[in-house]
């Protein structure tokens, strides 16, 4: 069994969708605790809830019914404002899209971000950290996905988050792209402490997580813990 600091505590969640006459029960009862310095990697088709999970720990999307908890505080039903503070100050985003401003540089994008907060990680640093330091000044046309990808994961760094949601972020790459971002997180979790969940539906990207969560119809369908997660060098399909 899994122990630590629980930061995010989702207890019996379930999400359902008015379609017409017909309701859509996107998640089912779900209970899941996700701890600090971990990495989660949470597994399933298309379709099955993942990304609605994902969606509703990031302030995104509201659950139906249950609770679901930030640090042990209730935080089911926040104000505009608390999911504002949550989003700024405790969570990164990552997505499969990049949402890069074409007309900033890799560095200005970063710094975009960073000039919101107080306490933000210098933006240089955070595109050292992603190994980004020769394309700082290039705009988004001038890289490839995989750098813009990590342009992404650096401005999501840069407001030292406990949390990095990661929402299908090698989708759109070629396999040694994925390598290369995936080893970014693998750092992330490693060298920065940060809590990184990660929605996919590759079967080998969840041999990097400690804990992978499988979903099927809007259920936990089995939680593995990997005592010896494989490095992202080591992934092949």
């Amino acid at each position: 069994m899994k122990s630590g600091n629980v930061i995010i505590s989702l207890k019996s969640v379930s999400r359902a969708f008015k379609t017409g006459d017909n309701k859509l029960e996107a998640l089912k009862d779900i209970s899941l605790e996700i701890y600090e310095k971990e990495f989660v990697v949470i597994l399933g088709e298309s379709g099955c809830g993942k990304t609605t999970i994902l969606n509703i720990i990031g302030g995104m999307d509201h659950l139906t019914s249950g609770k679901l908890f930030v640090d042990g505080r209730d935080f089911s039903n926040p104000t505009d404002k608390e999911l504002t503070d949550y989003r700024r100050k405790f969570l990164g985003f990552v997505f499969q899209d990049y949402h890069l401003m074409p007309n900033l540089t890799a560095k200005e994008n970063v710094e975009f971000i960073a000039e919101l907060l107080d306490n933000s990680m210098d933006a240089q640093e955070a595109i050292d950290l992603v190994g980004l330091t020769d394309r700082a000044g290039n705009y988004p046309s001038q890289m490839s996905g995989g750098q813009q990808q990590r342009v992404s994961i650096a401005r999501a760094i840069c407001k030292h988050p406990r949390l990095i949601l990661a929402d299908e972020p090698t989708a759109a790459l070629d396999f040694s792209t994925s390598i290369e971002v995936l080893s970014v997180f693998e750092n992330i979790v490693k060298e920065q402490g940060t809590t990184v969940v990660m929605v996919t539906h590759n079967n080998e990207i969840a041999r990097m997580a400690n804990r992978v969560i499988r979903i099927k119809d809007g259920q936990i369908a089995d939680i593995i813990e990997n005592t010896e997660p494989a490095k992202a060098s080591e992934l092949s399909w």
